[in-house]
C-alpha cells in the first residue's frame, strides 16, 4: 500500500468534466494513496503549484475536449512540469481516445494513459504499484470478503454461467475471465449435479445439460476452475445442491474454492420439486450447511425471499422471509452474510414500492450484527439460545456481518433485446441506491436463452455504465413515499413474525430457528404466496395483487387486507 504518497488530481485548462478525475482520485484512496482533488478548470500553473505545495508523488489530469487543443495544453504542460517529471514525480493522464492519442505524442512523460477502457481493476492495479496487465492470481483478492473491500466503491459483479456441455462452458469461462468482466461466476449446474451428484444410479442420460453444466466429478469442478485462472481470476462458487449437502460443500469448497454458499430456507425440496426432502427435514439440513460454512469462516447467502416473491407472495411475507434467513444464518454460527434482494419481483412492483420493500428488509435484519436486537414486538433482548445443534458450537452474539447483494427479478426481462438493455439499465441503477457490496447481474437475454459468453461480457458493459453513473445520483431512499412504506412493512412483517413465534409449543427455545415451527408456518398459511395452491406443503390461499406498485394481500374482492386481517381470517378458515 501507498500510505504515505500523495496524488494531485485536475481537469485541466477550460475542461470542467470532472467525474473521471472523481472516479480515479476514489480508486487511488482504494490504493491507499492521500488524494487531492483541485476540481475543474485548472490552469496549468494552479496544477503545478499544488504539486509542489502538498509534495506530491503522482499528479493525475484529465482533458476530454477538442483533441487539437488538448495538444496544445499538453505540451504547454510537459515544459512546465520539466523540473517536476526530473525530479521524479509522476505523471498520468485521463481522457477520451483521440485526446489520449494526442497525450501520447508527448513520450514518457505520461507514465500512464488511461483513454475509459481499462476496468476498475487495472487502474487499481496501476495505483497499487502492479503492472497493468499480464496480473497474475495474486494480484486479486481470492476471497469474497476481500474482493469486495478491494473493489469499492464499486460492487463486485458475478453471473450465472453453465452451457449444457463441459466443453462449450470451460471455453465461456476462459473467454469471461480474459475479458476481465466477472469478479466471480456463479456456476449454474444441471439438476443431475445438485441433486445427483453422489448418485448415478439415479442420474437420467436423457436430462443431460438440462439447466446447466453437466458437473459429474469433482475433477469436473477442478477444470472449471482451473478455466478461470486467468485474465482478473475471478472467484467461483456454485448452489449447494439439493441432497448430500455436506460431502457436497466438501467438494465445492475443495475444487472451485467455493466463495460462499447459497442455500435456501424453506426451498429446493419436495416443496419445488428441486430435492428429494420433505420441507422440514430439508429445513434442518439447510441449517446444518450454514454452520459448516460459518466453522470455517466462509460466507453464506440465503437465496430465501425471492423464492417468494417469484411465486407472486405479498412484500410482508417477502420481507419476513428475508428477517427469517438472516436470523437463522446468524443462529448457525454464520459471520459473513449475504442478505440478497431481488428487485422486479413479482412483476409490476413500481421502482418506489420495490426500493421501500428492500430497505424494510434492511431495517429489520441490521440490528442483528449486534448480540442484542429489538424483536419486532418491540422488546429488546439477547438472541435465545439454539435448540438445534450448532456444528461449529456457536456462541451468543459475536460477529455477523451483514453484505448486500441486490438483482434483477429473474422473470421481469422482457423478450425483446432492445428493450431487456433498457431494462437492465434501468434496474441496475435503480438497484444502486442500496449502495450494494455484490451485484448480481441476470442478463438481458434471460426472457430468451442463456447467457453465452458473449452475453455476459455485453451485460457486464451496460451494467458498468449504469454504475458508473449511480454514483453521483440522488438518494432516493429519502423520497417520502419510500420512507411511509418502509415504515408499513416493518410493521405488517412484525405481525406475521410474532404469528410465526406464537405458533411453536411451549418450551421451544428458539421458534424461529425451529424446524417444526417454520415448517408448520407454512403448512397452516402464515407463510404463503399464491402459486403454492395445491402443493403438498404449501397452502396457497392468500391471493394478491399490485395495487400502488406494492404486492398486498387482497379479499375475495381484491380490497386489500392488512397482515392481521389476513391471519384472522386464516384462522377462521381453519377452525
Amino acid at each position: 500500500m501507498n500510505t504515505h504518497k500523495t496524488v494531485v488530481a485536475a481537469a485541466l485548462g477550460e475542461c470542467v468534466h470532472v467525474a473521471g478525475v472523481s472516479n480515479f482520485l476514489r480508486l487511488a484512496e482504494l490504493a491507499g494513496w492521500r488524494t487531492i482533488f483541485l476540481g475543474p478548470a485548472v490552469s496549468v500553473a494552479e496544477v503545478l503549484e499544488a504539486a509542489r505545495r502538498e509534495k506530491a508523488d503522482l499528479v493525475g489530469v484529465s482533458y476530454r475536449l477538442t483533441p487539437e487543443n488538448g495538444e496544445r495544453l499538453f505540451g504547454q504542460f510537459a515544459e512546465e512540469a520539466a523540473e517536476l517529471h526530473a525530479a521524479g514525480v509522476r505523471f498520468a493522464f485521463g481522457g477520451t481516445p483521440p485526446v489520449a492519442q494526442r497525450a501520447a505524442q508527448l513520450g514518457d512523460f505520461f507514465e500512464r494513459i488511461f483513454d475509459g477502457s481499462e476496468t476498475p481493476e487495472q487502474v487499481l492495479a496501476w495505483l497499487k504499484g502492479q503492472p497493468a496487465r499480464d496480473l497474475g492470481e495474486s494480484d486479486f483478492p481470492q476471497t469474497t470478503v476481500e474482493r469486495i473491500l478491494w473493489k469499492r466503491p464499486y460492487p463486485i459483479l458475478r453471473h450465472h454461467f453453465g452451457l449444457p456441455t463441459m466443453e462449450a462452458t470451460l471455453a465461456g469461462i476462459e473467454q469471461i475471465t480474459e475479458a476481465q468482466v466477472l469478479d466471480l461466476i456463479s456456476l449454474g449446474t444441471d439438476q443431475d449435479a445438485q441433486e445427483n451428484f453422489f448418485h448415478p444410479e439415479r442420474q437420467d442420460p436423457r436430462r443431460k445439460g438440462a439447466g446447466g453444466v453437466p458437473v459429474r466429478s469433482p475433477d469436473d469442478f477442478r477444470a472449471l476452475f482451473a478455466a478461470s485462472r486467468r485474465g482478473n481470476h475471478p472467484l467461483m462458487r456454485a448452489y449447494s445442491g439439493t441432497d448430500d449437502f455436506i460431502r457436497y460443500a466438501e467438494v465445492l469448497v475443495e475444487t472451485i474454492h467455493n466463495a460462499w454458499c447459497a442455500i435456501p430456507l424453506f426451498w429446493f425440496n419436495q416443496m419445488d420439486g428441486r430435492g428429494p426432502w420433505d420441507l422440514e427435514g430439508s429445513i434442518r439440513e439447510h441449517q446444518q450447511v450454514m454452520g459448516w460454512y460459518g466453522e470455517r469462516g466462509i460466507p453464506v447467502e440465503l437465496n430465501e425471499p425471492h423464492h417468494w416473491g417469484m411465486r407472486d407472495s405479498s412484500d410482508v411475507t417477502y420481507v419476513a422471509a428475508a428477517f427469517l434467513s438472516a436470523y437463522n444464518a446468524k443462529r448457525c454460527g454464520v459471520r459473513d452474510y449475504i442478505a440478497q434482494f431481488m428487485f422486479n419481483s413479482p412483476p409490476g412492483t413500481s421502482d418506489a414500492m420495490d426500493l421501500a420493500k428492500m430497505l424494510a428488509a434492511l431495517e429489520l435484519i441490521t440490528p442483528l450484527s449486534s448480540p442484542h436486537f429489538a424483536q419486532p414486538n418491540g422488546d429488546s433482548t439477547s438472541l435465545p439460545s439454539p435448540h438445534f445443534a450448532q456444528p461449529n458450537g456457536g456462541t451468543e452474539g459475536g460477529n455477523f456481518h451483514i453484505w448486500t447483494q441486490t438483482r434483477i427479478g429473474l422473470l421481469s426481462h422482457p423478450l425483446d433485446g432492445h428493450a431487456a438493455r433498457g431494462h437492465l439499465a434501468a434496474s441496475t441503477y435503480l438497484q444502486m441506491a442500496l449502495r450494494p457490496d455484490i451485484y448480481h447481474i441476470v442478463g438481458h437475454t434471460e426472457a430468451d436463452h442463456a447467457a453465452s459468453a458473449d452475453d455476459i461480457i455485453e451485460a457486464v458493459k451496460i451494467t458498468r455504465r449504469a454504475i458508473q453513473n449511480s454514483l453521483g445520483a440522488p438518494d432516493m431512499r429519502q423520497a417520502p413515499e419510500v420512507q411511509a412504506r418502509k415504515q408499513e412493512l416493518v410493521a405488517e412483517a412484525g405481525v406475521l413474525l410474532d404469528a410465526i413465534r406464537e405458533l411453536a409449543p411451549a418450551g421451544t427455545a428458539d421458534p424461529w430457528a425451529d424446524a417444526a415451527t417454520l415448517a408448520r408456518a407454512v403448512t397452516l398459511g402464515l407463510m404463503d404466496a399464491p402459486q403454492l395452491r395445491n402443493n403438498k406443503f404449501g397452502r396457497g390461499r392468500t391471493r394478491t395483487r399490485i395495487v400502488d406498485g406494492k404486492s398486498v394481500a387482497v379479499d375475495e374482492s381484491g380490497n386489500p387486507l392488512s397482515e392481521k386481517a389476513r391471519l384472522s381470517a386464516l384462522k377462521k378458515e381453519s377452525q
